[in-house]
Protein backbone atom coordinates (compact mmCIF):
# COMPACT_ATOMS: atom_id res chain seq x y z
CA UNK A 1 0.00 0.00 0.00
CA UNK A 2 2.85 2.35 0.75
CA UNK A 3 4.64 1.54 -2.50
CA UNK A 4 2.10 3.40 -4.59
CA UNK A 5 2.57 6.92 -3.17
CA UNK A 6 6.30 6.44 -3.07
CA UNK A 7 6.45 5.39 -6.72
CA UNK A 8 4.18 8.30 -7.64
CA UNK A 9 6.43 10.63 -5.68
CA UNK A 10 9.56 9.27 -7.35
CA UNK A 11 8.02 9.56 -10.78
CA UNK A 12 7.29 13.21 -10.06
CA UNK A 13 10.96 13.80 -9.37
CA UNK A 14 11.94 12.89 -12.90
CA UNK A 15 13.57 9.99 -14.65
CA UNK A 16 17.01 9.18 -16.01
CA UNK A 17 19.45 12.04 -16.12
CA UNK A 18 16.88 14.49 -14.68
CA UNK A 19 16.57 12.45 -11.50
CA UNK A 20 20.34 12.11 -11.23
CA UNK A 21 20.89 15.84 -11.61
CA UNK A 22 18.18 16.59 -9.03
CA UNK A 23 19.74 14.20 -6.52
CA UNK A 24 23.20 15.66 -7.09
CA UNK A 25 21.82 19.17 -6.62
CA UNK A 26 20.03 18.14 -3.39
CA UNK A 27 23.23 16.70 -1.86
CA UNK A 28 26.11 18.91 -3.03
CA UNK A 29 28.30 17.95 -0.05
CA UNK A 30 28.19 14.22 -0.83
CA UNK A 31 31.07 12.81 -2.82
CA UNK A 32 28.96 10.98 -5.40
CA UNK A 33 28.86 11.12 -9.18
CA UNK A 34 26.22 10.53 -11.80
CA UNK A 35 27.93 7.25 -12.66
CA UNK A 36 27.46 6.08 -9.04
CA UNK A 37 23.75 6.85 -9.24
CA UNK A 38 23.46 5.06 -12.58
CA UNK A 39 25.14 1.93 -11.23
CA UNK A 40 23.00 1.98 -8.04
CA UNK A 41 19.40 2.88 -9.02
CA UNK A 42 17.92 1.85 -5.65
CA UNK A 43 20.35 4.10 -3.82
CA UNK A 44 19.40 6.90 -6.20
CA UNK A 45 15.72 6.43 -5.34
CA UNK A 46 16.56 6.45 -1.64
CA UNK A 47 18.40 9.75 -1.97
CA UNK A 48 15.54 11.21 -4.02
CA UNK A 49 13.09 10.31 -1.25
CA UNK A 50 15.45 11.56 1.44
CA UNK A 51 15.84 14.92 -0.32
CA UNK A 52 12.20 15.71 0.59
CA UNK A 53 13.01 15.47 4.31
CA UNK A 54 16.40 17.12 4.56
CA UNK A 55 17.93 20.29 3.17
CA UNK A 56 21.16 20.78 1.18
CA UNK A 57 23.24 20.57 4.37
CA UNK A 58 21.67 17.32 5.56
CA UNK A 59 19.42 18.87 8.28
CA UNK A 60 15.87 17.67 8.86
CA UNK A 61 12.99 20.12 8.68
CA UNK A 62 12.34 20.30 12.48
CA UNK A 63 16.05 20.59 13.22
CA UNK A 64 16.40 23.31 10.60
CA UNK A 65 13.52 25.23 12.20
CA UNK A 66 15.11 25.02 15.65
CA UNK A 67 18.45 26.02 14.18
CA UNK A 68 16.92 29.08 12.52
CA UNK A 69 15.31 30.14 15.83
CA UNK A 70 18.63 29.67 17.63
CA UNK A 71 20.40 31.67 14.94
CA UNK A 72 17.86 34.49 15.21
CA UNK A 73 18.31 34.60 18.98
CA UNK A 74 22.07 34.54 18.57
CA UNK A 75 21.92 37.33 16.01
CA UNK A 76 19.78 39.43 18.35
CA UNK A 77 22.21 38.98 21.24
CA UNK A 78 25.12 39.62 18.90
CA UNK A 79 23.57 42.86 17.70
CA UNK A 80 23.01 43.93 21.32
CA UNK A 81 26.61 43.11 22.20
CA UNK A 82 27.94 44.82 19.10
CA UNK A 83 25.90 47.92 19.88
CA UNK A 84 27.29 48.11 23.41
CA UNK A 85 30.82 47.26 22.25
CA UNK A 86 30.69 49.83 19.45
CA UNK A 87 29.46 52.50 21.87
CA UNK A 88 32.21 51.64 24.35
CA UNK A 89 34.90 51.68 21.64
CA UNK A 90 33.56 54.95 20.30
CA UNK A 91 33.74 56.59 23.74
CA UNK A 92 37.30 55.32 24.21
CA UNK A 93 38.28 56.71 20.80
CA UNK A 94 36.77 60.07 21.76
CA UNK A 95 38.86 60.11 24.94
CA UNK A 96 42.02 59.19 23.02
CA UNK A 97 41.37 61.91 20.41
CA UNK A 98 40.91 64.43 23.22
CA UNK A 99 44.22 63.42 24.83
CA UNK A 100 46.04 63.79 21.51
CA UNK A 101 44.36 67.11 20.77
CA UNK A 102 45.18 68.38 24.27
CA UNK A 103 48.93 67.85 23.61
CA UNK A 104 48.84 69.79 20.33
CA UNK A 105 46.34 72.61 20.92
CA UNK A 106 44.67 74.46 23.76
CA UNK A 107 41.39 72.82 24.81
CA UNK A 108 38.60 74.78 26.60
CA UNK A 109 38.18 73.89 30.33
CA UNK A 110 34.57 72.80 29.96
CA UNK A 111 35.55 70.32 27.22
CA UNK A 112 38.38 69.00 29.39
CA UNK A 113 35.93 68.52 32.26
CA UNK A 114 33.52 66.73 29.90
CA UNK A 115 36.09 64.15 28.78
CA UNK A 116 37.53 63.65 32.28
CA UNK A 117 34.05 62.97 33.65
CA UNK A 118 33.32 60.56 30.83
CA UNK A 119 36.61 58.71 31.37
CA UNK A 120 35.94 58.30 35.09
CA UNK A 121 32.43 57.02 34.42
CA UNK A 122 33.77 54.43 31.98
CA UNK A 123 36.42 53.24 34.43
CA UNK A 124 33.93 52.93 37.29
CA UNK A 125 31.42 51.07 35.08
CA UNK A 126 34.14 48.68 33.91
CA UNK A 127 35.29 47.98 37.47
CA UNK A 128 31.71 47.41 38.66
CA UNK A 129 31.13 44.94 35.85
CA UNK A 130 34.31 43.07 36.77
CA UNK A 131 33.34 42.90 40.47
CA UNK A 132 29.72 41.91 39.83
CA UNK A 133 29.56 38.06 39.88
CA UNK A 134 27.58 36.37 37.17
CA UNK A 135 24.70 34.00 37.74
CA UNK A 136 26.95 30.97 37.22
CA UNK A 137 29.25 31.74 40.16
CA UNK A 138 28.67 31.22 43.85
CA UNK A 139 27.41 34.28 45.70
CA UNK A 140 29.66 33.62 48.68
CA UNK A 141 32.78 33.88 46.54
CA UNK A 142 35.19 36.46 48.04
CA UNK A 143 35.40 39.76 46.18
CA UNK A 144 38.56 40.91 44.46
CA UNK A 145 40.86 42.73 46.96
CA UNK A 146 37.87 42.99 49.32
CA UNK A 147 36.11 45.44 47.05
CA UNK A 148 32.45 45.49 46.11
CA UNK A 149 30.44 47.48 43.55
CA UNK A 150 29.15 49.93 46.20
CA UNK A 151 32.68 51.01 47.10
CA UNK A 152 33.54 51.55 43.45
CA UNK A 153 30.40 53.59 42.82
CA UNK A 154 31.53 56.07 45.47
CA UNK A 155 34.37 57.05 43.08
CA UNK A 156 31.91 58.42 40.53
CA UNK A 157 32.23 62.15 39.68
CA UNK A 158 29.77 64.60 41.09
CA UNK A 159 26.17 64.33 40.00
CA UNK A 160 26.32 67.79 38.45
CA UNK A 161 29.26 66.91 36.21
CA UNK A 162 27.67 63.61 35.27
CA UNK A 163 24.42 65.27 34.22
CA UNK A 164 26.31 67.87 32.20
CA UNK A 165 28.33 65.12 30.52
CA UNK A 166 25.14 63.14 29.70
CA UNK A 167 23.57 66.24 28.11
CA UNK A 168 26.55 66.88 25.79
CA UNK A 169 27.39 63.22 25.12
CA UNK A 170 24.86 62.57 22.29
CA UNK A 171 26.05 65.60 20.36
CA UNK A 172 29.75 64.77 20.76
CA UNK A 173 29.14 61.10 20.01
CA UNK A 174 27.20 62.02 16.89
CA UNK A 175 30.08 64.21 15.69
CA UNK A 176 32.56 61.39 16.31
CA UNK A 177 30.44 58.78 14.56
CA UNK A 178 29.80 61.11 11.63
CA UNK A 179 33.54 61.70 11.32
CA UNK A 180 34.17 57.94 11.25
CA UNK A 181 31.42 57.43 8.67
CA UNK A 182 32.90 60.14 6.47
CA UNK A 183 36.31 58.46 6.76
CA UNK A 184 34.69 55.17 5.78
CA UNK A 185 32.96 56.88 2.86
CA UNK A 186 36.28 58.36 1.70
CA UNK A 187 37.87 54.93 1.90
CA UNK A 188 34.96 53.23 0.12
CA UNK A 189 34.56 55.93 -2.55
CA UNK A 190 37.69 58.12 -2.71
CA UNK A 191 36.20 60.24 -5.50
CA UNK A 192 33.71 61.74 -3.00
CA UNK A 193 36.42 63.04 -0.67
CA UNK A 194 36.52 66.54 -2.19
CA UNK A 195 32.74 66.92 -2.57
CA UNK A 196 30.61 69.30 -0.55
CA UNK A 197 29.25 68.52 2.90
CA UNK A 198 25.69 68.16 1.61
CA UNK A 199 26.62 65.62 -1.05
CA UNK A 200 28.67 63.68 1.49
CA UNK A 201 25.72 63.58 3.90
CA UNK A 202 23.43 62.45 1.09
CA UNK A 203 25.85 59.76 0.06
CA UNK A 204 26.36 58.80 3.68
CA UNK A 205 22.65 58.15 4.11
CA UNK A 206 22.87 55.47 1.42
CA UNK A 207 26.18 54.02 2.61
CA UNK A 208 24.58 51.44 4.89
CA UNK A 209 22.37 50.10 2.09
CA UNK A 210 25.32 49.99 -0.29
CA UNK A 211 27.49 48.15 2.22
CA UNK A 212 24.67 45.69 2.90
CA UNK A 213 24.28 45.18 -0.84
CA UNK A 214 28.01 44.61 -1.23
CA UNK A 215 27.95 42.18 1.68
CA UNK A 216 25.11 40.17 0.13
CA UNK A 217 26.92 40.23 -3.20
CA UNK A 218 30.10 38.97 -1.53
CA UNK A 219 28.15 36.18 0.20
CA UNK A 220 26.49 35.28 -3.11
CA UNK A 221 29.88 35.16 -4.82
CA UNK A 222 31.20 33.06 -1.95
CA UNK A 223 28.31 30.62 -2.34
CA UNK A 224 28.83 30.53 -6.10
CA UNK A 225 32.54 29.92 -5.56
CA UNK A 226 31.75 27.07 -3.17
CA UNK A 227 29.34 25.50 -5.69
CA UNK A 228 31.89 25.94 -8.45
CA UNK A 229 34.49 24.30 -6.21
CA UNK A 230 32.22 21.30 -5.63
CA UNK A 231 31.43 21.16 -9.35
CA UNK A 232 35.11 21.44 -10.20
CA UNK A 233 35.98 18.61 -7.81
CA UNK A 234 33.26 16.45 -9.36
CA UNK A 235 34.40 17.26 -12.89
CA UNK A 236 38.00 16.63 -11.85
CA UNK A 237 37.04 13.18 -10.60
CA UNK A 238 35.20 12.44 -13.84
CA UNK A 239 38.14 13.73 -15.84
CA UNK A 240 40.60 11.61 -13.89
CA UNK A 241 38.43 8.52 -14.29
CA UNK A 242 38.23 9.13 -18.06
CA UNK A 243 41.98 9.71 -18.21
CA UNK A 244 42.57 6.43 -16.35
CA UNK A 245 40.31 4.63 -18.83
CA UNK A 246 42.17 6.19 -21.77
CA UNK A 247 45.50 5.18 -20.25
CA UNK A 248 44.31 1.61 -19.78
CA UNK A 249 43.03 1.50 -23.37
CA UNK A 250 46.30 2.94 -24.63
CA UNK A 251 48.27 0.37 -22.64
CA UNK A 252 46.20 -2.46 -24.12
CA UNK A 253 46.71 -1.06 -27.64
CA UNK A 254 50.45 -0.75 -27.06
CA UNK A 255 50.60 -4.32 -25.73
CA UNK A 256 48.63 -5.70 -28.70
CA UNK A 257 50.77 -3.76 -31.16
CA UNK A 258 53.94 -4.95 -29.45
CA UNK A 259 52.82 -8.59 -29.56
CA UNK A 260 51.80 -8.22 -33.22
CA UNK A 261 55.09 -6.80 -34.41
CA UNK A 262 57.28 -8.91 -32.12
CA UNK A 263 57.36 -11.76 -34.67
CA UNK A 264 58.42 -9.40 -37.46
CA UNK A 265 61.08 -7.89 -35.23
CA UNK A 266 62.42 -11.35 -34.32
CA UNK A 267 62.47 -12.37 -38.00
CA UNK A 268 64.34 -9.20 -38.97
CA UNK A 269 66.83 -9.74 -36.17
CA UNK A 270 67.33 -13.34 -37.31
CA UNK A 271 67.91 -12.23 -40.93
CA UNK A 272 70.35 -9.60 -39.72
CA UNK A 273 72.35 -12.08 -37.66
CA UNK A 274 72.32 -14.61 -40.52
CA UNK A 275 73.68 -12.02 -42.95
CA UNK A 276 76.27 -10.96 -40.43
CA UNK A 277 77.35 -14.58 -39.93
CA UNK A 278 77.61 -15.08 -43.71
CA UNK A 279 79.81 -11.99 -44.01
CA UNK A 280 82.04 -13.25 -41.21
CA UNK A 281 82.28 -16.70 -42.86
CA UNK A 282 83.05 -15.13 -46.26
CA UNK A 283 85.76 -13.03 -44.67
CA UNK A 284 87.22 -16.09 -42.99
CA UNK A 285 87.21 -17.97 -46.31
CA UNK A 286 88.92 -15.04 -48.05
CA UNK A 287 91.60 -14.93 -45.38
CA UNK A 288 92.12 -18.70 -45.66
CA UNK A 289 92.50 -18.44 -49.47
CA UNK A 290 95.01 -15.64 -49.02
CA UNK A 291 96.89 -17.76 -46.52
CA UNK A 292 96.84 -20.71 -48.95
CA UNK A 293 98.04 -18.45 -51.78
CA UNK A 294 100.82 -17.16 -49.61
CA UNK A 295 101.74 -20.73 -48.72
CA UNK A 296 101.61 -21.76 -52.39
CA UNK A 297 103.78 -18.78 -53.39
CA UNK A 298 106.36 -19.67 -50.75
CA UNK A 299 106.35 -23.32 -51.94
CA UNK A 300 106.67 -22.21 -55.59
CA UNK A 301 109.61 -19.96 -54.79
CA UNK A 302 111.27 -22.82 -52.94
CA UNK A 303 110.69 -25.23 -55.86
CA UNK A 304 112.00 -22.68 -58.36
CA UNK A 305 115.02 -22.14 -56.21
CA UNK A 306 115.72 -25.87 -56.17
CA UNK A 307 115.29 -26.16 -59.95
CA UNK A 308 117.61 -23.20 -60.49
CA UNK A 309 120.22 -24.71 -58.22
CA UNK A 310 119.94 -28.01 -60.12
CA UNK A 311 120.24 -26.29 -63.48
CA UNK A 312 123.20 -24.24 -62.31
CA UNK A 313 124.92 -27.38 -61.08
CA UNK A 314 124.22 -29.13 -64.40
CA UNK A 315 125.51 -26.08 -66.25
CA UNK A 316 128.73 -26.12 -64.26
CA UNK A 317 129.10 -29.85 -64.92
CA UNK A 318 128.50 -29.26 -68.65
CA UNK A 319 131.07 -26.48 -68.73
CA UNK A 320 133.59 -28.72 -67.01
CA UNK A 321 132.80 -31.47 -69.48
CA UNK A 322 133.14 -28.97 -72.37
CA UNK A 323 136.53 -27.91 -71.20
CA UNK A 324 137.52 -31.54 -70.94
CA UNK A 325 136.29 -32.23 -74.51
CA UNK A 326 138.01 -29.14 -75.84
CA UNK A 327 141.25 -30.40 -74.30
CA UNK A 328 140.64 -33.74 -75.89
CA UNK A 329 139.94 -32.10 -79.29
CA UNK A 330 143.12 -30.09 -79.03
CA UNK A 331 145.12 -33.25 -78.24
CA UNK A 332 143.39 -35.44 -80.84
CA UNK A 333 143.00 -32.90 -83.59
CA UNK A 334 145.58 -34.64 -85.62
CA UNK A 335 143.59 -37.85 -85.58
CA UNK A 336 141.26 -38.65 -88.47
CA UNK A 337 138.03 -40.60 -88.04
CA UNK A 338 138.46 -40.64 -84.35
CA UNK A 339 138.44 -36.87 -84.43
CA UNK A 340 135.13 -36.84 -86.28
CA UNK A 341 133.59 -38.97 -83.52
CA UNK A 342 134.92 -36.57 -80.95
CA UNK A 343 133.54 -33.63 -82.98
CA UNK A 344 130.08 -35.13 -83.04
CA UNK A 345 130.29 -35.66 -79.28
CA UNK A 346 131.36 -32.09 -78.92
CA UNK A 347 128.38 -30.84 -80.94
CA UNK A 348 126.01 -32.87 -78.83
CA UNK A 349 127.48 -31.47 -75.64
CA UNK A 350 127.37 -27.94 -76.99
CA UNK A 351 123.69 -28.27 -77.88
CA UNK A 352 122.98 -29.62 -74.43
CA UNK A 353 124.81 -26.67 -72.88
CA UNK A 354 122.81 -24.24 -75.02
CA UNK A 355 119.61 -25.95 -73.95
CA UNK A 356 120.59 -25.64 -70.29
CA UNK A 357 121.48 -21.96 -70.74
CA UNK A 358 118.13 -21.28 -72.36
CA UNK A 359 116.24 -23.09 -69.56
CA UNK A 360 118.21 -21.12 -66.96
CA UNK A 361 117.44 -17.84 -68.72
CA UNK A 362 113.72 -18.62 -68.97
CA UNK A 363 113.56 -19.58 -65.30
CA UNK A 364 115.29 -16.33 -64.31
CA UNK A 365 112.80 -14.26 -66.34
CA UNK A 366 109.80 -16.10 -64.83
CA UNK A 367 111.14 -15.43 -61.31
CA UNK A 368 111.61 -11.72 -62.04
CA UNK A 369 108.01 -11.41 -63.22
Amino acid sequence: MSAGPESTHLSSLGRGDGLHQQVLASFPLCDITEEDLTQNPQFCKLLATLSQHVDRNGLTVPLKTELEKAEQKLQSQRRHWLRSESLHKGLQEMIQDHCIRKHHTTVPPDQTMFYETMEKCLLVAQCVRQLDPSSTTKQDQPNLLGLNPQLILELMPSEKNVQRMKQGLPRELEKHLKKKCLSLLSYYQPEWENESEGLKNSKLSHLSAQLDKEKKRAESLKETCRENTVLLQRQTQLYLSEVIKCIQLLQSLILDHRLRIQTDLDRKKLDYFEGKCELVLQKIKTEMVEIQLDTYTVDSISAHRKIREKLESELKASQVEKQSVELKLASFEILGKEFEALAEEYCRLRQEIEMNNWALKEFTQCKDK
